[in-house]
């Protein structure tokens, strides 16, 4: 099957996934940064869940996914 489909990423392309995380939860010097925010978005390797940042918004988590030549996916 040779179907190229919008939207799903080349087998070139590495998969994050993007997860919200409750400011609460994180470490306090982390907290300290977070500006008042809630919640944050976190950017995880898909092949070992490693952690790989921390931003503001989910826009900006896809974004930051795409500039690195990444395919972001939503995991709630």
């Amino acid at each position: 099957m040779d179907t190229k489909y919008e939207g799903i990423p080349e087998g070139g392309s590495r998969i994050v996934y993007v997860r919200p995380v409750k400011v609460a939860d994180l470490p306090a010097e982390v907290q300290a940064h977070a500006g008042g925010l809630q919640t944050i978005y976190a950017l995880h390797d898909a092949a070992g869940g490693d952690r790989l940042a921390l931003v503001r918004d989910r826009a900006l988590a896809f974004a930051l996914a795409r500039q690195n030549d990444m395919a972001p996916v939503n995991v709630h």
